[in-house]
């Protein structure tokens, strides 16, 4: 038995707030040291709980991979957790920086300080993973922790918290669980930054309950992440890869390959080894394989069959990479000729169907990613390196992985987050310790620089030597000036 988490109510969550600051204030800078230990903590604890998770995770999902939670879900984080704490010293160190020249002989440095308590409100298509990943980041920035967990994962919500007990008092960090009126509370409050991973709507939503108390945010939001399939790729390696990224967690993910723009007359030979692809994954059947993850609810699965039915009855081919099961493992569905105005042209579709949309010539695609939504992610497929130098250059998104997908999420060196409706700020790495620590700027200066120079009466000769310096000679009043056309000339 899983048990449900308790439902705390809006005041309850105020006072939670509250203790949490009043702790944060008394201790407002932890050490390296105890937040290293904490986190080798949580790894240890990642660890002997990785079972229960996983089995969790499944409970919810009504049948999820063991071996995609144990891979992305833990290890994802174990690599977070030993990543961070080989860098943390060097993170947490001033940095020295240059001052001006008017004011050499001073020092100047910047100071990475701990926030105060970070909320995070995670989703439920990765539930351990896009909850404890920030968490990591505010930890070793040294900040304390609020955690929403979604209402679609409850059994995962108490095994993260029977973890999260054994490592952090009450103090440290908090998580619950609950519908969607404890979000609407959870987003109001008066955090020192937030961090919301979910659909754009929904981050709208947040942002604007931040915005009450003017509370810096970070928002993963997803969209819709387009693959490049260029005529200089191996179709058979890209569709290899392709199956996989848009069939594991079964599509459920805000990285996962939306749609796929591919050159025209290879169309039906990509779907073909798309459909060769999926079913060497799943030989016995995406049906009846404990390998393949559930759709998570019955409401997710009528969008999945109603988004495919929209598209049928507007002409689209529809080609099934084997049979549907009576429970929610929804089989790989490759949609061609696709309309503008079939819905899954139009939203992001969080689940195993993969539109392949043909082009003609690269200009097209170049044009078709500027013309839309900036995405979350972008996939290329190809050896052309002129083409991929374009769209790194000439297009917009979070992040890109050339050849595979989704694998840039897992290099904790590079930053993750989205750009415009795919989301807002970065994390992961340095860059989560930056966005949770408020870099502060510091300026000493010598006790025997003359910066009495600067002050009034003006005109003396150092300010005016600085200013002829930086400004050049002011011309008299009485001088004629030039007029525009013969200064242009």
């Amino acid at each position: 038995m899983h048990g449900q988490p308790d439902e705390p109510t809006a005041g309850q969550l105020q006072a939670q707030l509250a203790a949490m600051r009043a702790a944060f204030a008394v201790r407002p800078h932890p050490p390296a040291r105890h937040r290293a230990e904490r986190l080798r903590a949580l790894q240890a604890a990642l660890l002997r709980h990785q079972d229960a998770l996983c089995e969790a995770m499944s409970a919810d999902f009504g049948g999820r991979s063991m071996a995609e939670s144990r891979l992305a879900d833990v290890l994802g984080l174990v690599l977070e957790i030993r990543h961070a704490l080989r860098h943390l010293r060097r993170w947490m160190k001033p940095q020295r920086r240059h001052t001006e020249l008017l004011f050499r002989g001073n020092a100047a440095w910047v100071e990475y300080q701990p926030k105060g308590v970070v909320g995070v409100i995670a989703p439920w298509n990765f539930p351990c993973y896009l909850a404890l990943g920030p968490l990591i980041a505010a930890v070793a920035a040294g900040n304390r922790v609020m955690l929403k967990m979604s209402e679609f994962t409850p059994a995962t919500t108490v095994a993260v918290q029977r973890l999260l007990a054994e490592v952090f008092d009450p103090d440290e960090v908090f998580a619950t669980g609950g519908p969607v009126a404890v979000a609407q509370a959870f987003s109001a409050l008066p955090f020192d930054h937030l961090v919301f991973t979910g659909s754009t709507t929904v981050g709208r939503e947040v942002m604007r309950a931040a915005a009450e108390h003017l509370v810096p945010v970070t928002l993963e939001l997803g969209g819709k992440s387009p693959t490049i399939v260029s005529r200089s790729a191996d179709l058979h390696d890209a569709a290899a890869k392709l199956a996989h990224g848009k069939s594991f967690n079964a599509g459920q993910i805000c990285i996962a390959p939306d749609y796929a723009l591919v050159p025209a007359e290879h169309m039906d030979a990509l779907a073909e080894r798309l459909r060769q692809a999926f079913c060497a994954m799943h030989p016995q059947g995406a049906a009846r394989d404990e390998d393949y993850t559930c759709v998570v609810t019955p409401r997710h699965a009528e969008r999945i069959h109603a988004l495919l039915q929209d598209a049928a009855d507007q002409g689209a081919r529809i080609v099934s990479c084997g049979e549907a099961g009576p429970g929610r493992r929804i089989p790989l569905q490759l949609v061609l000729d696709v309309k503008p105005s079939m819905r899954i042209a139009r939203e992001e579709l969080f689940g195993p169907i993969l539109p392949l949309l043909p082009y003609g010539d690269f200009d097209e695609v170049v044009r078709h990613l500027q013309q839309g939504p900036r995405p979350l992610a972008l996939y290329y497929f190809g050896r052309d390196r002129a083409e991929s130098a374009r769209l790194r250059r000439d297009t917009h998104a979070g992040g890109m992985t050339l050849n595979d997908w989704g694998w840039h999420v897992f290099q904790n060196d590079l930053p993750f987050g989205g750009i415009g409706p795919s989301g807002m700020g970065s994390y992961h790495g340095v860059e989560g310790f930056r966005t949770l620590s408020h870099a502060k700027s510091v300026f000493q200066v010598r006790r025997f620089f003359p910066v009495r120079l600067f002050h009034p009466p003006y005109g003396g000769v150092v300010q005016r030597l600085s200013l002829a310096l930086y400004l050049g000679r002011r011309p008299s009043p009485s001088s004629p000036q030039p007029h525009p056309q013969e200064a242009s000339r």
